[in-house]
C-alpha cells in the first residue's frame, strides 16, 4: 500500500515572522514532487518543519508519517521513522571518516550494525555508482570536499540509508553539467514504491532527469497552484509573474535562513545541532 507524509494545513514561524502559512501536501512513496517558486517564499522552511528544525515554531497543522504526527518527534526519531533531508550546504567534520559516519547513522537510524562485509559491498558500489573517487571512504567527512563532492556525498547516504521519503533542498545547486546527470539519474533510480522524493529546486536542468509526478509553486508560504510536468517549461519561458496575474497575488520579500543539521549528528544526540 506505501507510506504517506501529509503536510496538513500548517503554519509555522520564526520569532521575528510567520514563513508557512496554511501549507498542504501529501506526498506518497513511488511520487516525485518537485516544490518550485521565488527565493523566500518557504521552500527550505518546509523542508526543516518536516525534518523538525527546533528554530521553527509550528503554529497550526499537522505533519505526519502513515497517519503519524510528527511535530511531537525530534530530528533523530523522524530519521528512524524514515526521513532523510539533504541540504544544499553540508556541514564539514574533520575527524569523523565519511565510512565511519554513514555505517554510524546507518546503525541508529535502523537500530541494527550493519555487517562491515555488507556495507563495504553496497558502500563501494555506491561510490561506483556515483563516479566517485575511490579513497572517499578514508576522508573527513566533507572536509576539503568540492561542491560537487558534498552534494555527491550527501545522495551517497541516501543511497546507502534508504528512506522512506527523501527532501532535497537544492541539491542541484553548485553542480556542474555531468555531476548534476550523475546526481539525478542515481536520484530518480531510487524512487520505487518504498521510497518517495519532496525535489526543492529552482531549476529545469534537475527535472531532466528526475522526472516529477507533481510540481507545486509555491508562494507567500503556501502552495498556490500544482500540475504536472508542463508548469516546469511555463515556469522556466516566464518567471512567476504569470502565477502573480492569474492568482492575483502579490509576492512577499522574505528571506529565509538556512540550518545546516547533519543526519549522524541529530541520530546520536538530538540537543546537538553541528
Amino acid at each position: 500500500m506505501g507510506n504517506v507524509l501529509k503536510v496538513s494545513g500548517v503554519y509555522a514561524r520564526v520569532p521575528e515572522k510567520e514563513i508557512l502559512k496554511g501549507l498542504d501536501l501529501e506526498i506518497k512513496t513511488g511520487e516525485v514532487h518537485a516544490i518550485m517558486g521565488p527565493n523566500g517564499t518557504g521552500k527550505s522552511t518546509l523542508s526543516s518543519v518536516i525534518m523538525g528544525q527546533r528554530r521553527y515554531e509550528v503554529t497550526a497543522g499537522d505533519v505526519t508519517l502513515d497517519g503519524v504526527s510528527l511535530l511531537d518527534k525530534e530530528v533523530d526519531e523522524r530519521a528512524r521513522m524514515g526521513l532523510f533531508l539533504a541540504y544544499q550546504n553540508p556541514s564539514e567534520v574533520p575527524g569523523v571518516t565519511n565510512s565511519d559516519f554513514i555505517r554510524a547513522a546507518m546503525k541508529a537510524t535502523s537500530g541494527q550494525n550493519p555487517s562491515l562485509f555488507k556495507f563495504i559491498k553496497e558502500y563501494d558500489k555506491a561510490i561506483t555508482d556515483l563516479k566517485m573517487p575511490e579513497d572517499l571512504g578514508q576522508r573527513y567527512l566533507n572536509d576539503g570536499f568540492s561542491g560537487g563532492e558534498k552534494k555527491k556525498n550527501e545522495i551517497l547516504q541516501l543511497k546507502m540509508l534508504k528512506p522512506k521519503f527523501a527532501i532535497l533542498d537544492e541539491i542541484d545547486s553548485g553542480l556542474d553539467v555531468d555531476a548534476l546527470r550523475i546526481v539525478g539519474e542515481n536520484v530518480y533510480n531510487m524512487v520505487n514504491e518504498n521510497m518517495g522524493v519532496l525535489l526543492i529546486t529552482h531549476y529545469q536542468r534537475l527535472l531532466d532527469y528526475i522526472k516529477p509526478n507533481y510540481v507545486h509553486i509555491m508562494i507567500n508560504g503556501r502552495i498556490v497552484k500544482t500540475g504536472g510536468p508542463e508548469l516546469i517549461e511555463k515556469i522556466d519561458q516566464q518567471g512567476y509573474d504569470w502565477v502573480r496575474e492569474e492568482l492575483g497575488i502579490e509576492i512577499e520579500a522574505n528571506t529565509e535562513q538556512k540550518t545546516r543539521v547533519l543526519l549522524g549528528a541529530c541520530a546520536n544526540n538530538p540537543k546537538k545541532q553541528i
